[in-house]
């Protein structure tokens, strides 16, 4: 049996706070129970809000916390070479357009499509669906439109990339922490419509280099927040079309506030640099987020 690989992978844009405290946590336990190996990543593809500042603040937390994390660490930002070569060959295979539509364009579309008694199609964080009018446009228009340096995003032509699929889509979800049971789920994307896939100045998406990296760094056990379990779904999808193996997945319960609401990194009493300051212990935080 192989050794169950698992991952932490926050964005250094902001504090880490009790929820990530808690998906540390629970994969470094998952870990020590397993007898696996535990990896950390630093996704900051975002390079304008991603600083190196909150990135050391990730290893500082971390490492308050008892865990420890096997090196060298991988940054994102340091392989948009390799993301780059997925995206081309979607675009060679013709499984993503150029999409040109501003955001006060896709408004008006919608908003027009409303005024005229139509229900505009949400995806499950509610954010309405990209119109994706571009992909009616002819090759030489977007070359044309790409060459005098329009803006764009690449998006996903959800529609094209499941009919290329032989067998619908599913992952595997763990039942819980343990890894002994598992069912299978089956993955919708076309819920989520043509995500974007990279961007004109940035050649990934969180969509793709976490497929990619989860590959190539052999990741067998992702755990991370339910508020990433839909989510999945694309990345089951873009799993296939690339040919990358699929991890099994642990979508935990949230840390919420006490309205209910998830934790942001904008509520600094509940990031772990304030908690420590205010002279709470790793063993007060445990405690604080049921473990």
């Amino acid at each position: 049996m192989n050794t169950p690989v698992f991952r932490f992978a926050p964005s250094p844009n902001g504090e880490l706070h009790l929820g990530h405290a808690y998906s540390a946590l629970l994969n470094a336990r998952m870990v020590e129970t397993s007898g696996g190996r535990f990896l950390l990543r630093i996704e900051d593809i975002d390079v304008t809000r991603c600083t190196p500042e909150f990135e050391a603040g990730i290893f500082r937390d971390l490492a308050w916390l008892g865990i420890e994390w096997e090196q060298p660490v991988r940054r994102q930002s340091d392989h948009f070479e390799a993301y780059e070569s997925l995206l081309q060959r979607l675009i060679r295979e013709e499984l993503v357009y150029p999409a040109f539509m501003s955001r006060g364009e896709i408004r008006a579309a919608i908003a027009e499509s409303e005024q005229q008694g139509g229900v505009w199609p949400r995806d499950p964080d509610g954010v309405p669906l990209y119109p994706a009018a571009d992909k009616r446009l002819p090759h030489a228009e977007r070359q044309r439109r790409i060459a005098a340096g329009e803006p764009f995003a690449w998006r996903l032509d959800t529609e094209a990339a499941l009919s290329r699929l032989p067998a619908p889509l599913s992952w595997t979800e763990l039942d819980d922490e343990s890894l002994t049971t598992s069912h299978e789920v089956e993955a919708c994307p076309q819920q989520w419509g043509d995500v974007v896939i990279a961007r004109k100045d940035i050649p990934t998406s969180y969509h793709l280099s976490v497929v990619a990296d989860d590959a190539l760094q052999d990741i067998s056990h992702v755990v991370r927040g339910r508020d990433l379990y839909q989510a999945t779904a694309i990345q089951c999808l873009l799993q296939r079309l690339l040919g990358l193996p699929a991890p099994a997945y642990f979508h935990h319960r949230l840390i919420l506030d006490p309205d209910g609401r998830k934790l942001s990194k904008s509520e600094r009493d509940t990031g772990l640099a304030t908690l420590r300051e205010n002279g709470r212990t790793a063993v007060e935080i445990r405690r604080m987020v049921g473990l």
